[in-house]
């Protein structure tokens, strides 16, 4: 038996004359079923629509599947730009915002087209001694700049980014270094001995740069002294105009007269002048055996055993505890020590640079 037109509908509801199937085309709202499938949002309940929908879907419109560029959504995208352009923009870009270039003013002062310093000059102030004594060292062959000796004088270099070697020795003329040793007695106040005996040098691992001792100690004088690369700090710290003081412990035999101090501090009679120390304190009495403290800024060879034997105290032992502001505190015998960068800094206002 056939059904009625309305059962009919319900059975095959896509087909034409269905009413459901005409009443989703009035109202333009897709179907259930078709909603569950198009993704794209552009399908219609029938036709092209539904099957874009349905066709989005497999190919990933769905939650999980590859995403889909905006222009496949429906939606509008900015247009494509070509790799020529984004190379151009890059490169504006980068002139925009790229360091100033350095402006050299024109050399106008004489000699200023000669570029560079007089390598005697340069070695002069890394310490090898004065621009004499430094051309005597070009004469001898003994300078080599960037691999090749030097055999002629003023060659003039850049001491930034050539290499200098004074004996096979790398000259620090930017790269300085500062250390303070505690010379144990019996050691030789010099880089190097011919005699053999031990020295400083002993004490310095790292040869590729060539140190110098800041003054000197006595054989058996023990305590601080310093080593750098330094030309020009080291001459200042043994110039008599800067008066970098010393300090030393001394034992010496007792007893002392009250006045000991008084003496030293007036002046005592030696035989390459007077003599003066800047401070005199007694530190510790054992008996009659005393360590007296003796702060003075002269130099010469031997002067706190000189003063005091004079005084009338032979010292039995004598040890320097500090040089201008770098003290010993310590620091055991035959330990070599960096200096810090505020000790530098110290050392360089004690002489003014």
């Amino acid at each position: 038996m056939r059904s009625s037109g309305k059962d009919s509908g319900r059975g095959n509801y896509r087909g034409a004359g269905n009413s459901r199937d005409d009443k989703q085309k009035r109202t333009g709202r897709p179907r259930p079923e078709e909603r569950r499938y198009d993704a794209g949002g552009s399908g219609g309940p029938s036709g092209e629509g539904a099957k874009k929908g349905r066709g989005a879907t497999a190919r990933g419109g769905a939650k999980g599947g590859p995403k889909q560029s905006q222009q496949q959504r429906g939606g509008r995208s900015a247009p494509a730009r070509s790799r020529e352009y984004e190379a151009r923009s890059e490169e504006r870009n980068r002139e925009r915002y790229a360091g100033k270039k350095e402006v050299r003013p024109p050399k106008t002062f004489p000699g200023a087209e000669q570029e560079g310093e007089r390598l005697q000059k340069v070695l002069a102030r890394a310490g090898y001694g004065s621009r004499r004594a430094c051309e005597e060292l070009i004469e001898q062959a003994r300078v080599e700049v960037n691999g090749s000796i030097v055999i002629e004088q003023g060659l003039r270099v850049d001491p930034e980014n050539d290499e200098i070697k004074v004996d096979g020795l790398t000259v620090a003329t930017q790269s300085y270094q500062f250390f303070s040793l505690n010379k144990p007695a019996g050691v030789v106040s010099t880089m190097e001995d011919p005699e053999g005996r031990q020295c400083l040098g002993d004490y310095v691992t790292n040869r590729e740069t060539r140190l110098f001792h800041v003054g000197r100690l006595d054989t058996e004088t023990e305590g601080v002294i310093l080593l750098t690369n330094h030309g020009e700090l080291a001459h200042r710290l043994t110039h008599p105009k800067y008066g970098v003081k010393k300090t030393y412990l001394a034992a010496i035999y007792g007893p002392i007269p009250r006045d000991l101090g008084k003496m030293l501090k007036d002046g005592i009679q030696l035989e390459d002048g007077y003599a003066r120390a800047d401070h005199f304190r007694v530190v510790e009495q054992t008996g009659r055996n005393y360590l007296v403290e003796v702060t003075l800024h002269e130099g010469r060879k031997h002067i706190v055993r000189r003063m005091l034997a004079e005084a009338g105290f032979p010292v039995e032992r004598l040890v320097r505890t500090s040089f201008g502001p770098i003290t010993l505190g310590d620091q055991k015998s035959g330990w070599l020590r960096r200096l810090s960068n505020t000790e530098v800094g110290m050392l360089m206002r004690e002489v003014e640079l």
